[in-house]
């Protein structure tokens, strides 16, 4: 798909077109900065298949109005600050298909142009080839241990800026607040909205459901009223996990604290556990009661692994204290960084973006890698042809 990008800020136009190319390889997309009005069509110009455009002035409206109404054949994508009633409804007409309030996050502009591909050409997503995605589980021990934490930030790190495709489901159903972790857009719909379609539940339903959070994460959250985690049976984690699987390469689940019907579900279809806890008694104490409740599921000793979250060197109980007590031979570590750690959570900015230097980020990103190696971007190649003649690419 022929993407064009027009605003008279250089900044976004970089930042728009690179995280429309992590996102999607099939975007193949060109940034100019200029405004629109000071564009030129001519008729031998190659036609983009979506503009998205940043616009503000009387003039720049009117340029999109009447290159909307010249070319039909363009979906058009508006980024602009507040518009009048009487002004959006003559754009729609023209022909604008979505209008997003200016300043636009990358994850706004990413969703809307993935949304109007999906329009466009609907049997898309029915003809990629699927994925064999694997799904990763994180359970906690005790309530506050950082696992939402620590589940979230390795999705992000797995996404590696879109060069993978990651899910999180956030399946701590009435507590829980994973997409707050790596994002501050307003969620579409969440797992029990999901759970509540899952007659007509498919590909374009499920990505819909989903928050954009950076190149190639979304999130689909825990609903908002802890009253509707009833309507999430064990049927639709299932049914959600295996579609979830052929659209992603990784499905990171936060489970939250509880063994139940659906959680079961969810440990079933995980190729890895992770169980994280803290270097206290209560920590330990609940740990062996997981993980004799994880053995009695007859799960492989190597499908289990054990995180100790924020750990202090020289605590009054050592790692080897905690790996006598629950029978283990490995435990992976991450450092306490508080600081750091509270301005992501208070963010909603993933600690490896924030703060990528820090010692949880790289800890962090060492999980990240031993799950999946990192690999090298696979870049697209410029589409050169123009839609207007004498524009600066």
């Amino acid at each position: 798909m022929k993407v064009r990008i027009v605003t008279p800020q250089p900044a976004n136009a970089e930042r728009w077109a690179t995280a429309l190319r992590r996102a999607e390889r099939q975007f193949d997309v060109l940034a100019i900065a200029q405004p629109l009005d000071e564009l030129r069509l001519n008729a031998d110009d190659v036609r983009p298949d979506l503009l998205i455009a940043e616009a503000a002035s009387a003039r720049e409206l009117d340029a999109l109005e009447a290159l909307a109404h010249a070319h039909p054949e363009i979906d058009c994508l508006l980024i602009s600050v507040a518009l009048t009633p009487d002004t959006l409804m003559r754009l729609m007409r023209a022909g604008v298909r979505d209008v997003l309030p200016d300043p636009a996050t990358d994850e706004a502009v990413v969703a809307a142009a993935q949304r109007l591909a999906r329009k466009r050409n609907p049997a898309t997503a029915a003809t990629e080839p699927p994925r064999n995605g694997s799904v990763i589980g994180f359970i906690s021990c005790k309530g506050g241990g950082g696992t939402t934490f620590v589940a979230a930030n390795l999705a992000h790190l797995l996404a590696q800026g879109g060069e993978r495709r990651v899910a999180l489901l956030d399946l701590n159903l009435q507590f829980g607040d994973a997409a707050l972790f790596v994002t501050n857009e307003k969620a579409a719909s969440n797992v029990a909205g999901v759970a509540r379609n899952i007659h007509r539940l498919d590909r374009d339903l499920l990505q819909s459901a989903m928050t954009p959070a950076g190149a190639g994460l979304w999130v689909l959250p825990a609903p908002d009223d802890p009253a509707q985690a009833g309507d999430v049976a064990p049927e639709h984690v299932q049914a959600m996990l295996a579609l979830a699987t052929t659209m992603f390469d990784y499905v990171v689940v936060d489970l939250g604290r509880t063994i139940s019907a659906v959680t079961v579900k969810a440990l079933d279809a995980c190729q890895r556990v992770y169980v994280v806890l803290q270097q206290t008694l209560p920590f330990i104490r609940d740990g062996r009661r997981l993980r004799d409740a994880l053995r009695a599921l007859d799960y492989p000793a190597g499908k289990v692994h054990w995180i100790v979250n924020r750990l202090e060197k020289g605590g009054e109980i050592s790692v080897d204290d905690i790996k006598r007590t629950l029978g283990v031979s490995e435990l992976i570590t991450l450092p306490n960084q508080h600081d750091v750690v509270a301005a992501s959570v208070n963010q909603g900015v993933p600690v490896g973006r924030l703060a990528p230097r820090s010692a949880i980020a790289r800890a962090l990103r060492e999980l990240a890698d031993a799950v999946a190696p990192p690999t090298q971007a696979s870049r697209g190649g410029k589409w050169l042809s123009g839609l207007w003649r004498g524009a600066a690419a």
